[in-house]
């Protein structure tokens, strides 16, 4: 085949699914801004979302072993050094240093120690492969942890390149690529237990309903862009993230915004994406173990909440948990099995995406027999509707999750808004009155009358 030939094969099919990802997003944002999530949340308690965030974690246990398996003296070097800066290195003592630098070390224990780690890492492993102590040769198991073997990379991708949208041409739209549903599907499911656990980690309230359905259309609006600009995948919230988070102890949107702007520079810059991508992978690998035993962690510390005396509570979360890491191997060892089930091959191939994802297996599951078993809200950890929408009606929540730059406030002003279920509601401002008695008069009787003043959502 002519080189001709073969670029336009691989672009043919990069349109096609440039165009399902781009059907399917559209989906996402009608889920979202519609407010379909946020009707769904009430069904959606700890024993739901325990599972869902827990199995995120759980299922990529293989692909941790497989890439640190490739060293594993450089990849539990890795793991021991990410433990040590962020658990161990900020409550050591520092006798010959004044409080102000004893502060500023431990902050940057806690803020960089996967960035400590991987940087060490990875400068071991330059020295040994500068100094020949691991082998070149490819069927050696210290070979993969060679600094040398993806330098060609580095040689051939160009210093800057700028992406533009539909960069391979015009999307193909087919019925086909309504299988890519199911990974929107997916996604979704993950994305809920996803901001759980990102609330958890930063101690704020659980997400009220209109930062959820705000999430999700969002989520999928950055999907149509990934399809317009032709990346090949849709973008949804990463629990590798979330587990960073509870590392470094870092959850400020400030961080977000220099990731997004340091994204953008790499990809432009595409050298510098290439140095990343010639990564020893036992150092990726050694990661990828304390990152996703943080996940499957965060999961199940939602059961804070729920009541483990009761019998009905064990067995909802075990065979939830034990069901989303069976089903989705049993697929996956049987590929095909589906395609037989009904004469529409896109059902079938949505049935056999869902059925091989274990957040979704798990999730659904647990979701199922959580509301269909009896028993009561308290030991569910479910609070009762009115306590829940107070939670989404408190100022810290509004705090938290209005939009940015008093762009809530603004919207509100019209009428028509208050109807949208993507935006926080705001109500008429309260005034109440209240007596404040000082120590020095409070045997005499005295006080003095104040006014707070409080805003309801």
């Amino acid at each position: 085949m002519e080189y001709d030939d073969r670029q336009e094969l691989w672009q043919s099919r990069m349109r096609e699914i440039q165009g399902a990802i781009i059907m399917s997003s559209v989906f996402e944002v009608f889920i979202g801004f519609s407010g379909a999530i946020g009707f769904l949340m009430r069904f959606i308690g700890p024993l739901t979302i325990v599972p869902t965030i827990a199995l995120t974690g759980l299922s990529l246990f293989g692909t941790a072993g497989l890439w640190a398996g490739k060293n594993w003296g450089i990849s539990s070097l890795v793991f021991v050094l990410v433990t040590f800066f962020s658990q161990y290195a900020p409550n050591l003592p520092y006798p010959c240093l004044s409080e102000r630098w004893i502060r500023r070390i431990t902050q940057t224990f806690q803020m960089f120690p996967v960035l400590i780690a991987v940087v060490l890492s990875w400068t071991l492993c330059a020295i040994l492969t500068a100094a020949g102590a691991l082998s070149d040769d490819v069927d050696s198991y210290s070979y993969q942890a060679r600094t040398d073997i993806k330098l060609e990379t580095l040689d051939v991708t160009p210093w800057a390149r700028f992406p533009y949208p539909f960069q391979w041409g015009w999307p193909t739209f087919s019925l086909s690529g309504i299988g890519v549903l199911s990974g929107v599907l997916a996604g979704i499911v993950e994305s809920i237990g996803d901001y759980h656990a990102c609330a958890r980690l930063s101690g704020v309230p659980v997400p009220p309903k209109h930062a959820v359905n705000r999430g999700i259309a969002m989520e999928g609006i950055g999907c149509i862009f990934a399809g317009m600009w032709g990346t090949g995948s849709g973008t949804t919230s990463y629990a590798e993230n979330i587990a960073a988070l509870g590392i470094t102890k870092v959850g400020s949107r400030r961080i977000l915004y220099c990731a997004a702007v340091t994204m953008l520079a790499i990809g432009i810059l595409s050298k510098f994406g290439a140095l990343m991508a010639t990564m020893p992978d036992p150092i990726v690998g050694g990661l990828y173990c304390g990152i996703f035993g943080m996940i499957s962690a965060v999961g199940l510390s939602q059961l804070q909440t729920v009541n483990l005396n009761v019998s009905r509570n064990l067995f909802v979360l075990g065979f939830s948990i034990f069901m989303g890491l069976v089903v989705p191997e049993w697929v996956r060892a049987r590929p095909g099995f589906f395609n037989e089930m009904s004469n529409v091959s896109q059902i079938n191939q949505i049935i056999e995406v869902l059925c091989s994802t274990h957040m979704f297996v798990g999730g659904f599951l647990a979701c199922l027999l959580d509301n269909t078993i009896p028993g009561n809200l308290k030991d569910r950890g479910i609070t009762s509707a009115a306590e829940q929408s107070n939670d989404d009606d408190s100022a810290i929540s509004q705090q938290i999750y209005e939009l940015p730059f008093h762009l809530s406030r603004l919207l509100n002003r019209c009428c028509c808004t208050q109807f949208l279920p993507f935006l926080p509601k705001y109500k008429q401002i309260a005034l109440t009155e209240v007596t404040v008695v000082d120590k020095a008069t409070k045997s005499a009787g005295e006080g003095r009358s104040v006014r707070v003043t409080h805003c309801n959502l």
